[in-house]
């Protein structure tokens, strides 16, 4: 699957556009194209900027226009807050990039338009695309600049094409305690606190028992952690057996 090519339009700065191929090379992106950047190409402040990423830069292709550099192109969007008053669909990133892997699962070829740093991308470069992706942001200050867009597409595009686990526990070598090892953590615990007269009123104890074993189960403790919090307890019991010796 050929990902995506990320072309930045007029972009202004080299210490952007190298902050960029940062943020492509983290979501395994390398096909990047620039059109027209105001201080040349290439670019001293871009290579040092890029930090491990100067292989984007390496084969970056450098275009005249938008026109030229989406001409190998079956699909374009266009990152902007503007050009609403054109008729095109207008989609979220995650939307963009669900609907990028689809288009290059059919053997098209897809980019993605930024705009200069300043102002955006102009009116006469959406029109070349066929779809607007706007971020949902803050409407009082809805700037974001080229790297943090590139990074937002980048990581939607990550997440359209890698199996990704919302949530992952890291058990460090070990691992979860077994139901019966935390109901004996949660007994030890029952017979130090009903010794302290910890649950009380007598009315009140059933349900301040379900209240705990659940505070218990919903932990998911490891075995490790286990051990722990019965070392805490004991001593906690040696030591008021012992303050007055």
């Amino acid at each position: 699957m050929i990902p995506p090519v990320f072309v930045l339009v007029r972009p202004q700065m080299g210490e952007n556009i190298g902050a960029t191929a940062r943020a492509m090379l983290n979501f395994g992106l390398e096909r990047m194209r620039i059109v027209d950047p105001r201080d040349g190409w290439p670019n001293s402040k871009a290579v040092a900027m890029a930090s491990g990423a100067g292989r984007v830069l390496d084969q970056a292709g450098l275009f005249p226009s938008v026109q030229t550099a989406i001409a190998d192109c079956d699909y374009v969007f266009a990152t902007t807050a503007r050009g609403r008053e054109l008729v095109k669909p207008i989609v979220t990133p995650e939307r963009a990039m669900e609907m990028a892997r689809a288009l290059i699962g059919e053997g098209k070829k897809v980019a993605v338009l930024f705009g200069p740093e300043r102002a955006g991308l102009e009116n006469d470069d959406i029109v070349q695309a066929n779809a607007i992706v706007t971020v949902p942001v803050n409407p009082e200050f809805p700037s974001l600049n080229l790297a943090q867009c590139a990074l937002l597409m980048g990581y939607e595009w990550r997440r359209q094409t890698e199996v990704i686990a919302p949530e992952i526990m890291e058990l460090a070598r070990t691992d979860f305690a077994e139901k019966i090892e935390v109901e004996r953590l949660a007994d030890h615990y029952e017979e130090r606190l009903e010794a302290a007269g910890f649950f009380y009123p007598p009315t009140k104890a059933a349900g301040m028992r379900a209240n705990m074993r659940n505070m218990w189960s919903r932990l998911n403790l490891t075995r490790a952690e286990v051990q722990t919090f019965h070392g805490m307890l004991r001593q906690i019991a040696y030591r008021l057996k012992h303050q007055g010796e």
